[in-house]
């Protein structure tokens, strides 16, 4: 992701919080109902992906590794401030880069929170003693733990145009070892192949019996299926009247009911941000408290139409 606001395709637009470029009230969403606290663990992954939306790689260190003891402070946040979470989820960068992965999971598990960790199931993962503290907090916590696998697309040259020659065969190696554990999975995929989301959903599941992975393809929440995210593409602004024009509450937009809390390369402490899609843009960050991240979000950005309002993802379990 650029740090950069869209080219021509939205010359004019997202410019001003409070009003679209019609001079219209722009729309703003509350946090409602916090029920996701998200940690990115840092910018360092294991490959580098085509269109990967934070530009993670094994070089990029914009945002560094978040600490456990980083992490048990905003976990005490939230007790203080009476949010309701019930996932803490995590996702970077590749998370098993960060060091404290198992620690920073097991801090969240030990509070009662299930926990989901977005990853590519690929070497960082496997290493051993990676597997050995997945084992382990997995039989502590039963059911409370889910792996949220980035699987690009069902079929192997589409997945490996995104993510490199091989990277298929590594992800469903780690799918294997995951299933073979008992550890429960998910799947994260693109919807940017020109195919529909029947036909989408109908090659995961073949995928997923040939592997006899127990992930249901249809469910939306197991099966993600996440838009384009391409600041180059035209969408609308998204004022106060699009609600019930669209048919749509701002409760159901991810900012009414997650943060996310990041580490910038340099900083002092992490710093909160309303939207886990956005961790370049500085008027999406909140402050370095939960209590200064709970004020309205403005939706002053192609990504809160293309892929909040109009598109209707959420990242969350």
């Amino acid at each position: 992701m650029k740090d950069t606001l869209p080219g021509q395709a939205n010359l004019g637009k997202f410019k001003d919080p409070a009003v679209t470029a019609k001079g219209e009230p722009r729309a703003t969403v509350a946090l409602s109902h916090p029920e996701t606290l998200w940690f990115n663990t840092g910018t360092l992954c294991n490959i580098t992906c085509a269109n990967c939306y934070i530009e993670s790689s094994p070089e990029n260190d914009r945002l560094v590794y978040i600490s456990e003891p980083e992490l048990r402070d905003y976990l005490d946040q939230i007790e203080t401030r009476g949010w309701p979470i019930r996932e803490i989820g995590f996702t970077g960068g590749e998370p098993f880069m960060n060091p404290e992965m198992i620690g920073l999971a097991g801090a969240a598990l030990e509070r009662g929170y299930d926990v989901l960790i977005l990853t590519n199931a690929m070497r960082p993962m496997m290493r051993k003693r990676v597997q050995a503290g997945l084992i382990e907090l997995n039989a502590a916590y039963p059911g409370k733990l889910t792996l949220r696998i980035s699987v690009d697309h069902w079929s192997e040259a589409l997945h490996d145009a995104e993510r490199g020659k091989g990277a298929f065969a590594r992800t469903l190696e780690g799918m294997e070892w995951l299933r073979d554990v008992g550890i429960r999975m998910a799947v994260a995929g693109r919807t940017v192949w020109g195919e529909s989301e029947s036909d989408a959903r109908v090659g995961y599941q073949a995928l997923y019996d040939l592997h006899n992975f127990k992930i249901d393809s249809q469910n939306p929440g197991m099966t993600v299926l996440f838009p384009e995210m391409d600041e180059e593409v035209e969408v609308p602004e998204i004022t106060t009247a699009c609600w019930d024009i669209l048919g749509k509450s701002p409760d159901a937009v991810m900012c009414s009911s997650s943060r996310m809390v990041v580490k910038r390369k340099g900083a002092a402490s992490p710093t909160v941000l309303a939207c886990t899609l956005l961790p370049y843009d500085p008027q999406f960050e909140l402050g370095t408290t939960l209590a200064e991240a709970e004020r309205d979000v403005a939706l002053n950005h192609p990504h809160c139409a293309k892929f909040c309002v109009l598109g209707g993802a959420s990242c969350s379990a």
